[in-house]
């Protein structure tokens, strides 16, 4: 079970949201590079980075930051990044930079054929982020609750050739109040990708919580406020995870 530290991005600093709601959020950090870097010290084996601007209002909105931490650790680990990413030029834009995925989220329910055109264009780079709440798809950076259910628009992007989707329970995420690993579960055994679950990690327990369901599909996990906040110690965790994978 990878375990995957999240650096999101509010004008050019890390901070974190709570139930996506861009008032509530909280600066961990000034320089995102030296974030970048510290998790990996800390032992991660991929970053996950979101441009939250970016994810509001449709365009990248965080460049020069996605930069600095690109030439910071690329080299060493994947980085795998969201938010604002609509058309064709921008992934293209973002791979040259030395990404090794992008994530599709809004524009993949109100355009999924722009995903088939993305995994044709950048085959084996594409990575879907369905947020839902209660198994309904939410898009606009969660602002809009829409009629789709998780599941079908899952299977339908499998056909197309995504390399995982990442699930944010977006009940649940920044709350600190557990994953909600039926609802990861449910979605890891609809489509035939690997799930990465994402949205209220909070301590050990839900580390052994998902390991335990790591044969049904559910291939990591990414952690953002218990890794800041203290209430898991990133290396410990991953250890933990390694532990319970090999067992």
């Amino acid at each position: 079970m990878l375990l995957i530290p999240a650096i999101d991005l509010k004008e050019g600093r890390c901070v974190r949201l709570k139930q996506g709601l861009m008032e509530q959020a909280t600066v961990f950090s000034d320089s995102p590079a030296e974030t970048a870097l510290h998790w990996l010290k800390r032992g991660a084996r991929r970053l996950h980075l979101v441009d939250l601007n970016g994810a509001f209002v449709g365009i990248p909105k965080n460049f020069p930051a996605i930069k600095s931490i690109l030439a910071e650790v690329a080299n060493d680990i994947p980085v795998q990044l969201g938010g604002g990413i609509r058309d064709l030029a921008t992934i293209e834009k973002y791979l040259d930079l030395g990404l090794a995925d992008v994530i599709i989220g809004t524009a993949a329910v109100k355009n999924p054929d722009f995903v088939r055109e993305a995994c044709k264009e950048f085959p084996g780079q594409i990575i879907v982020g369905l947020d839902a709440k209660d198994g309904m798809v939410a898009i606009d950076g969660w602002a809009t609750v829409t009629e789709h259910r998780v599941a079908d628009l899952a299977k339908r992007f499998e056909e197309d050739g995504v390399n995982a989707i990442i699930y944010t329970d977006i009940g649940r995420d920044g709350m600190m109040s557990g994953v909600n690993v039926e609802a990861t579960v449910k979605l890891a055994q609809a489509a035939a990708v690997p799930v990465i679950a994402s949205g209220g990690l909070t301590n050990m327990d839900d580390i052994r919580a998902l390991c335990a369901v790591e044969k049904h599909g559910v291939a990591g996990a990414i952690t953002g406020r218990a890794i800041y906040e203290g209430s898991i110690d990133f290396a410990e965790a991953q250890k933990l995870a390694d532990a319970l994978s090999s067992a």
